[in-house]
């Protein structure tokens, strides 16, 4: 008779191939996104005469329309198929993110300049021209980015749920999802010295075009597992383990039959999603675009230095590291007590909302160890990390729980709703970010009219129009990030008590 040991070692392992897929999507996804939040203060903002409520509106647009794309792309995934969908996905956001490049020659074009150089010297009503076009031409590029962008994660959850049985798939979405860490990890250490050593474009170009390579492999790579050759009848067997439990409690799970889009809002379940994803989404993405701004700003360290490179390199190291564990830990909780796919998680998930109460004190004590000068730094980073961590530990095991209670056929379409919901409160988040750090700072009066702030026009002899921001011993804007950062500690806290009211037990649906 066969030991367990020789059957699991005839047993392919293909399906950890594809989630490798699933992970260098979500990395090249991430490179795209980080971009433009490394090279707007040092290399953008000066040339286009750009403050913290012009990159604010942009940002909170890509969330908008991120949302709004989301909320479709879900079914447009449903609707081709994991391995086109993909394809249209990642072929669009890669096309978006190059297109970021032209936006300085239309910029050009429009005020009748030639250069760069041209475009930082102008002053006046003619900068304010420059930063309006510019910012327009931002936001078209931005809202390609979004469509494509909105595809990757129904994509990658239904992937997932196709490739993995139940008590695998928090695990294997905590691994590729660490590719949004991976992501940001490399991107300290290649955008920065692209833009600097070649200009800001060519950053968007560069990392642009990893999309269309990864497209090329993805061709050739996927199949559903019952018609892929490099899946045996034993791997097979082990995806689609969960369908004799299913049998003998509720309806064999088919993934053709679909929920009808609007009775999926029917649920409390789709609502327990919604609410995690809202509460949520916008800390991730507020630290993701506004961390080396609050380095450039708390610390004036930019990011093309080696000492900005190391920080935010250290940051999402930490993330990396820690978080795939996070994914793990349900599957802990199954094995040890038996606890059914839902209650495991719900449970490692409320341990994962305390971790970014560390964010509370980011602030504080980089402000106590001043006299460290810039290395100061390293205090609060390693806070934001355990608190971006901790994110990506719970949103690992907040997209399992769809596949704990929908069936496939509804998968990316609950995905789609939920980050939705992220996109709306991130964009939330993000304008109000943009236009609070633009308010905290205080302004003055410039020929007859209201300007930001700042430490050469006082010197100049200006006086205070509207005075800094004060908040719990901080002005100014260290006020308006320390403001931010007492909301992103205790967003998922309140999250989990929502979802916890609205699913309290594993209620799977099965009637629909």
């Amino acid at each position: 008779m066969k030991n367990l040991n020789e059957v699991a070692e005839k047993m392919t392992s293909y399906r950890w191939v594809i989630c490798a897929m699933l992970f260098f999507a979500t990395t090249v996804n991430y490179l795209d996104r980080q971009v433009l939040s490394l090279t707007w203060d040092e290399f953008i903002k000066p040339e286009f005469h750009w403050n913290e409520d012009h990159y604010g509106t942009i940002t909170s647009f890509f969330s908008i329309f991120y949302a709004v794309c989301m909320l479709f792309a879900g079914r447009f995934v449903e609707w081709m198929g994991t391995k086109r969908g993909f394809l249209w996905s990642i072929g669009v956001w890669s096309a978006g993110a190059c297109l970021h490049a032209v936006c300085g020659v239309v910029t050009e074009s429009w005020v009748g300049l030639h250069t760069a150089k041209e475009l930082v010297a102008v002053t006046g009503d003619v900068a304010v021209v420059i930063a309006t076009v510019s910012m327009y031409c931002f936001l078209v590029a931005r809202a390609i980015l979004a469509l494509g962008e909105a595809g990757n994660f129904p994509a990658a959850i239904k992937a997932t749920a196709e490739y993995f049985p139940k008590k695998d798939r928090a695990f294997a979405t905590s691994i590729f999802n660490a590719g949004a860490s991976i992501g940001a990890l490399f991107a300290p250490l290649t955008i920065p010295p692209l833009a600097k050593h070649f200009g800001w474009e060519m950053a968007f170009i560069a990392i642009g075009a990893l999309g269309f390579i990864w497209m090329a492999f993805w061709i050739f790579v996927y199949d559903k597992p019952e018609k892929s050759k490099h899946v045996n009848s034993l791997e097979y067997e082990y995806i689609e383990q969960d369908k004799a439990e299913e049998k003998e409690t509720a309806k064999p799970e088919t993934e053709e039959k679909k929920i009808p889009f609007f009775k999926c809002f029917t649920f409390k379940q789709t609502w327990a999603f919604v609410v995690g994803k809202f509460m949520t989404d916008g800390v991730w993405w507020f630290f993701l675009f506004w961390t080396p701004s609050y380095l450039s700003m708390q610390f004036g360290i930019k990011t093309s230095e080696g000492l900005g490179m190391a920080l935010i390199f250290t940051l999402y190291a930490i993330v990396t590291v820690l978080s795939i564990y996070g994914g793990k830990l349900p599957t802990v909780f199954m094995n040890r007590s038996g606890q059914n796919p839902y209650a495991a998680r719900m449970r490692a998930m409320l341990i994962f909302a305390f971790f970014p109460l560390a964010v509370l004190f980011a602030q504080p004590l980089g402000m106590e160890f001043a006299s460290l000068g810039r290395n100061a730094a390293w205090i609060p980073v390693i806070l934001i990390s355990i608190g971006c961590a901790a994110h990506q530990a719970w949103s690992a095991n907040l997209f399992s729980t769809i596949g704990d209670m929908f069936p496939k056929g509804a998968i990316a379409t609950i995905t789609g709703i939920g980050g939705m919901a992220g996109g709306v409160g991130s964009m939330i988040l993000q304008k109000s970010a943009g236009k609070l750090f633009v308010y905290a700072s205080g302004s003055v009066a410039v020929d007859g009219k209201e300007v930001e702030m700042t430490g050469d026009l006082l010197a100049q002899g200006h006086e205070y129009l509207r005075m800094p921001m004060q908040f719990i011993g901080f002005e100014g804007k260290p006020a308006g990030y320390f403001t931010i950062f007492c909301f992103c500690a205790v967003a998922y806290l309140i999250g989990w008590v929502v979802m916890k009211s609205l699913v309290p037990k594993y209620k799977p649906i099965t009637d629909y």
